[in-house]
């Protein structure tokens, strides 16, 4: 039998290992009350469920506060927007669709064991309120809402809405840390020139960004990559810029963990952002997208990918182009609200036991 795919350790033998470290963690945390700053701070705990039941109250990020503004925040989750959108619509209502999944979510990540919420003061800030009849008015809403956001010292994690919002989150971005390396998971180069004449869509916005200069072009990878196409010219382009392309092809059947060793080494220490597009993974497990390709990533590996970038310098996030009215039964909500639980683990002050 082909084990490539298996981390090295992972097999039948180690097993009983992996069952004690998980119990110690679980023991760990369980102990934990505050890691960061006065042991006395209050954090934002989202309630556990045997003290309010899942469907009570009002329906926000991991069922975390509501707050207006940025100002003593380290971490912030949604974008309702998809008139960037090129085929199916209905992105606009991934953000609230996202929240109502992450109910199931809880405090600590016995898995990897990160306590985010011990560790950081998080909150929902709202939506940005976009202009659904001007998409490049809506890319300037956008980028001002994130100037506030970056400036106040917070790091957004971002629910999307179509592609389309990572450029003026980038524009925001580079105000404060300069161009910032990008780890881009996707079905799709986003790198085109222009469609129908606009040049500001879902599938250009990374082609902007290296325009006006808001990415440092060697450290950008792209994760993903499928699909039939009308033209190279996008494939040309990113490999032209030095960005390091990543079939899906050459992801199947194997662990990513070897190559997250790699994205590490490729980013080191400077900002880094992380763009994530759910039609990144195959839509046998996420089919409620707008741009679905078949052959994708699997959700393990999309883990791999997000665990592979603890004690990285990510100073924002985004999980994009979820479109509910093509995800009946909630399963591609439920994984993006999961990969972004997984974002929120590996940001730099989150706390690991």
């Amino acid at each position: 039998t082909v084990r490539t795919y298996q981390r090295t350790g992972q097999g039948a033998g180690s097993r009983a290992g992996r069952w004690k470290d998980l119990a110690a963690r679980l023991r760990c945390c369980q102990n934990v009350k505050t890691v960061t700053g006065d042991s006395d701070a209050p954090r934002n705990l989202p309630p556990s469920s045997e003290v309010v039941a899942r469907p009570v109250g009002v329906c926000f990020m991991m069922r975390l506060p509501v707050q207006t503004s940025p100002e003593g925040l380290d971490a912030a989750f949604g974008v309702p927007l998809d008139t960037g959108t090129s085929n199916r619509p209905g992105a606009r209502f991934g953000p609230r669709r996202i929240r109502e999944e992450s109910v199931m979510l809880r405090t600590i990540n016995p898995s990897t064991g990160a306590l985010p919420f011990q560790s950081l003061m998080v909150a929902d800030l709202g939506d940005v309120n976009v202009n659904l009849y001007n998409l490049q008015d809506s890319c300037r809403l956008i980028q001002e809402a994130y100037q506030k956001i970056v400036a106040a010292g917070c790091v957004p994690l971002t629910l999307g809405g179509d592609h389309t919002i990572t450029y003026p989150i980038l524009q925001a971005m580079a105000k404060k840390h300069g161009p910032v390396g990008l780890l881009h998971v996707d079905a799709h180069m986003d790198t085109a020139d222009k469609a129908l004449g606009e040049k500001i869509y879902h599938g250009t916005p990374f082609r902007r960004c290296v325009e006006e200069k808001l990415l440092d072009c060697k450290r950008v990878v792209q994760i993903g990559i499928r699909g039939s196409s009308t033209t190279v010219e996008p494939y040309r382009y990113s490999r032209n810029q030095g960005f390091r392309v990543v079939l899906a092809e050459d992801c199947w059947l194997k662990s990513l963990v070897p190559l997250m060793a790699e994205v590490r080494q490729q980013m080191g220490g400077k900002p880094m952002y992380i763009s994530f597009d759910i039609d990144g993974l195959d839509p046998a497990y996420a089919p409620g997208t707008g741009t679905p390709e078949i052959a994708g990533l699997t959700p393990s590996q999309a883990l791999e990918i997000i665990r592979g970038c603890q004690g990285l310098n990510v100073v924002g996030c985004d999980l994009v182009e979820v479109s509910p009215p093509y995800d009946p039964f909630g399963n591609t909500a439920l994984l993006a609200a999961n990969l972004l639980f997984e974002m929120l683990c590996v940001l730099p002050k989150v706390r690991v036991v």
